[in-house]
């Protein structure tokens, strides 16, 4: 009866959201939502220090991408996604000769929602961007107001060792993510 098949949607980036929702209004409109029971974006919550604040926000594992649970034996199924605005169209095997979609191997969709289910399980993660030689400031904790350089990375400790100026000699210490913040 239902061949329900996880495909990838081509989206302009940046718009994923925006083009869910839109797909979400057409699939009622339309009643065929037994046809396209689910709609995914990959994501995961992050942190991110800007001007000594925290904030939260959500980065794509795959930016441009969608993932959309669907029969396609349907016929109307696959036009109204495809003609959804900011739709590219559908990821397929062969680029040129055949434009049918191809379904994601069930191992493949099964590690992606595994990947899904564990970020929103989890903590949200502090995105690092720091690097070695890097001028930071430091907004928290005893060394408050302080600016160093980034001596060492802990990528997975989400924690630096920097080299902070206290009167007058270099001293180093171990700070988180979320105690620093890039120098301008």
């Amino acid at each position: 009866m239902n061949e329900l098949k996880w495909y990838v949607v081509r989206a302009i980036s940046g718009q994923e959201k925006k083009i869910k929702n839109y797909l979400d209004t057409e699939i009622a409109r339309n009643s065929i939502a037994d046809y396209i029971p689910q709609i995914l974006i990959p994501s995961e919550k992050v942190y991110e220090m800007r001007n000594g604040k925290k904030y939260q926000r959500e980065r794509n594992f795959f930016p441009g991408y969608i993932l959309v649970q669907a029969d396609l034996t349907h016929g109307e199924v696959e036009p109204v996604i495809t003609n959804i605005p900011g739709i590219i169209g559908f990821l397929s095997e062969n680029h040129g000769t055949s434009k049918k979609p191809t379904p994601i191997r069930q191992s493949d969709i099964n590690r992606i929602l595994g990947r899904v289910d564990e970020a929103n399980s989890e903590d949200p993660q502090l995105e690092s961007s720091f690097v070695v030689g890097e001028s930071v400031k430091v907004n928290d904790g005893p060394f408050s107001g302080f600016t160093g350089t980034v001596e060492e990375v802990f990528e997975d400790r989400k924690k630096l060792n920097v080299t902070v100026k206290i009167f007058g000699r270099n001293t180093p210490v171990e700070l988180n993510y979320l105690q620093v913040e890039k120098q301008d």
